[in-house]
């Protein structure tokens, strides 16, 4: 597993960003980066964003 941000806040900030610079969409990163989706679809769920498949980032 990544070693990924913690803090919600950071976290959306890292998905966003990796997102934007080298992954076509939630699923294909959280294989890359061997991620549960549903953890951290609750994490961000938990400040409330939610991924946007149209714009392949959290909202």
């Amino acid at each position: 597993m990544a070693n990924i941000p913690k803090d919600p806040v950071m976290l959306l900030s890292y998905l966003n960003t990796q997102l934007r610079d080298f992954y076509p969409d939630m699923d294909e990163l959280c294989r890359a980066l061997d991620l549960d989706r549903k953890t951290v679809d609750e994490a961000m769920a938990s400040i409330d964003y939610a991924y946007d498949s149209a714009k392949n980032q959290y909202v």
